[in-house]
């Protein structure tokens, strides 16, 4: 069993420290952090140029600015619903985001969605580590391999002190970011015109939905890693305070940045991060675009480090189940630099014209997350309401066993009941056809695979995990004093 590690017995009162611990439980007697950090950490984690462009979606499918910020607002209010409530099972666990999985689909079982998982870890951090390079070659063009491994070097440092410089470095480039997309953002109210650059700018139900989905789907996507960052909290931390700080800052960045995406398509012929970013700023002072694009570049290379160590907690948490791991500073260093590796060799080998296969590649491992976020949540909340026997989360011959019938039939189930309703470049459901291409399979998705998962768990045995509750309670916490 791994929890609890020895090598971290007493909690960080002052000052950073490199972090020992990975997949393993965090004592009580050391957490430590404020509740209200997780709005700034989710704020800055979101406010990067990728948010930005997936305001983008409304205005190419013609529809009229009004309508394609209200699709954001609703998508992002859904979406960021589903991802802030997983940030309450941080305190009341201990645990990094994925491992929690256990419990439902079994020690083994729950490499399922963990690859899932890693791969868009590294796709996000791919397409980050190349857009933050397009920023710094706006001011020095040349070579990029450099570029790639100096970010990625960075992002690597972060994550390896870990979770604290991960909030320190998010909480203060928050107040950053704010200061500068505040001006850019003024700036484009005041010099461009709303659908301007839309003909005949207008409603459809296709376009709206899309950009909805697209909004939803985005914000979803986060769910994989939001109690790795909560989980240091206090155990009694309000479940109220929590969701509500990780749900303002997630969703007021993204509403922000994608609305102002949605105006700068609409206002603008040929939209793209970078260019428009820069000829928008450029226009209050000469110089501020260009400075704006590379203040950008840090919050990328801050979300990186948040993709590098979540990817490296999903990996050993996905090998653990198979072969164990001790949860040491060893561990976590050797796997945030296979992570960074991959990452490298990948934005080295992708052509400059790979975005239209990006999207494409995010989309369809944004469906294997919304069956596994569906689950979690239904059995966190419904199924065993926040109760469970965390030292069995990490024993092979525990009550949550190798292989959770009841979390993989009901992910399965789930992703097959989106097929219909999944619109992508190469394959489009009967329903996405006549919905004229608009994406809802995540609604499906995620109603299929609670539901599902709530009716196959009706005959948990409850005393006796009840009883495996208590004995755990004594082990992980006696164990820590």
């Amino acid at each position: 069993m791994n929890a609890p590690s020895q090598e971290t017995t007493s909690p960080v009162a002052t000052g950073l420290k490199i972090e020992t611990r990975s997949i393993d439980y965090v004592p009580r007697n050391e957490r430590h952090g404020k509740v209200w950090h997780q709005g700034p950490f989710w704020f800055t984690g979101n406010f990067v140029l990728t948010t930005m462009v997936t305001g983008f979606t409304g205005a190419a499918l013609g529809l009229s600015l009004v309508y394609s910020i209200l699709a954001i607002v609703i998508g992002v209010g859904l979406g960021t619903f589903a991802m802030a409530f997983h940030a309450n099972q941080g305190p009341r666990m201990g645990l990094p985001q994925m491992i929690q999985s256990r419990a439902q689909f079994g020690l083994r079982g729950a490499i399922v969605p963990f690859i899932a998982v890693v791969f868009v870890y590294i796709g996000f951090n791919v397409f980050n580590v190349i857009l933050a390079t397009d920023a710094i070659n706006t001011v020095l063009p040349g070579n990029r391999a450099p570029w790639y491994a100096l970010m990625i070097i960075l992002a690597v440092v972060i994550a390896v002190v870990g979770h604290d410089l991960l909030h320190t470095v998010q909480r203060w480039l928050t107040y950053v970011m704010i200061s500068v997309f505040a001006i850019l953002t003024v700036s484009a109210l005041i010099s461009l015109s709303a659908d301007a650059a839309v003909a005949d700018a207008h409603f459809s139900w296709s376009a709206f939905l899309i950009q909805l989905s697209a909004a939803a789907g985005y914000q979803i996507s986060y769910a994989v890693y939001v109690s790795d960052y909560s989980r240091y909290l206090p155990h009694k931390t309000p479940s109220r305070s929590v969701i509500f700080w990780t749900y303002l800052g997630a969703a007021g960045s993204a509403l922000w940045l994608m609305s102002l995406g949605a105006f700068l398509a609409s206002a603008l012929p040929s939209p793209d991060a970078i260019g428009s970013v820069r000829a928008v700023g450029n226009q209050v002072i000469p110089g501020f675009g260009t400075f704006t694009v590379l203040i950008a570049v840090p919050a990328l290379i801050g979300i990186m480090a948040v993709n590098c160590y979540g990817a490296m907690l999903t990996g050993i948490s996905a090998i653990d189940g198979f072969v164990k791991i001790q949860p040491r500073l060893k561990s976590r260093i050797i796997g945030i630099g296979l992570v960074a590796a991959v990452i490298f060799m990948i934005a080295l080998s992708i052509p400059d014209s790979y975005l239209d296969s990006f999207n494409t590649f995010v989309l369809l491992m944004l469906y294997f997350l919304v069956p596994w976020t569906a689950v979690n949540l239904a059995d966190f909340y419904v199924v065993r309401k926040g109760q469970y026997a965390i030292s069995d989360i990490f024993n092979a011959g525990g009550i949550y066993g190798q292989w959770g019938c009841a979390g993989l039939v009901a992910y399965c189930m789930g992703l097959l009941a989106m097929v219909p309703f999944m619109s992508l470049s190469f394959y489009q459901g009967p329903v996405a056809v006549a919905l004229g291409g608009a994406d809802v399979a995540f609604v499906v998705g995620l109603a299929v695979s609670a539901s599902l998962y709530c009716l196959m768990s009706r005959n948990l045995d409850r005393d006796a995990e009840r009883r495996a509750i208590i004995a755990s309670e004594a082990i992980l916490e006696g164990s820590a004093q």
